[in-house]
């Protein structure tokens, strides 16, 4: 399907790897000029490399998204590289696993900067741009935690319930001007933050069947899913096939999550 994406421009925060990669890697097969942003400059540079290989327009500005400045410049310089800015996928987060007893200060703020005022700023930054497109679209990646909390992922569960509340309330504000807000919830997806937490949790364990153990006790589709299963939904999200759609939240998660 033909998404009749070309030639729009797009932000995707945490690209360097994992589902910031499937991502932008999906908007640029639908001829979107994308730039990605990383904390790891080497990393990004890579991704980049990988992406512009088949022609597609990829721009790499490093940037961690918890400082308000690196915000503002990787905005900026992406606005200036594409022309534009009409999609901002705020992709960006990092898992921190724990119990509320093994949770300390930092930890949450940490937690709380990388998830919920990422995505303020990145979207307090767009916002100029947005407003100047044609069709504006803003997709946060969420997840089901934020809906059905986790004890064994509290700041995840706490910070991202945050965050589903900061997009609906910005579907309601911005829907007058065109720009719409979405909220895409991921369950267990297998990207490098769950890699990291199998390292820790269980390093002579198999990675298949230590997912496969987690998967079967909460996703109905007793798998883990892939990085471009996500992906596919936020490219649909940045098209005008998804015109009517804003103040969603949008589960991709295998049925994981207990609720309606």
């Amino acid at each position: 399907m033909d998404l009749e994406l070309h030639g729009r421009r797009a932000i995707v925060t945490g690209g360097s790897k994992g589902l910031g990669e499937a991502i932008a890697a999906e908007l640029a097969a639908e001829g979107v000029a994308v730039a990605i942003c990383s904390r790891n400059a080497d990393e990004l540079a890579a991704t980049a490399a990988r992406l512009s290989a088949s022609g597609d327009q990829v721009t790499a500005i490093p940037c961690d998204v918890t400082d308000a400045a690196q915000v503002e410049s990787f905005v900026a310089g992406a606005a200036a590289a594409l022309g534009g800015i009409d999609i901002l996928v705020n992709n960006a987060g990092a898992a921190t696993p724990g119990r509320f007893g093994e949770l300390t200060d930092e930890a949450w703020q940490r937690d709380v900067e990388v998830k919920l005022f990422s995505q303020i700023r990145c979207t307090r930054a767009a916002l100029p741009h947005l407003r100047r497109s044609q069709a504006p679209r803003v997709i946060n990646i969420n997840a089901v935690y934020g809906r059905y909390p986790d004890p064994v992922f509290l700041a995840t569960s706490a910070n991202r319930a945050s965050c589903l509340g900061l997009a609906k309330a910005l579907s309601m504000e911005f829907g007058p001007d065109g720009i719409l807000v979405n909220s895409v919830n991921i369950g267990f997806v297998v990207t490098p933050q769950w890699e990291n937490i199998h390292r820790r949790r269980a390093p002579d364990s198999p990675a298949a069947e230590f997912f496969g153990a987690l998967a079967a006790q909460e996703v109905p589709l007793g798998r883990f899913g892939r990085p471009d299963e996500v992906a596919g939904v936020v490219t649909f999200l940045a098209s005008d096939r998804a015109s009517y759609i804003t103040g969603a939240s949008i589960d991709v998660a295998g049925g994981m999550g207990k609720y309606l």
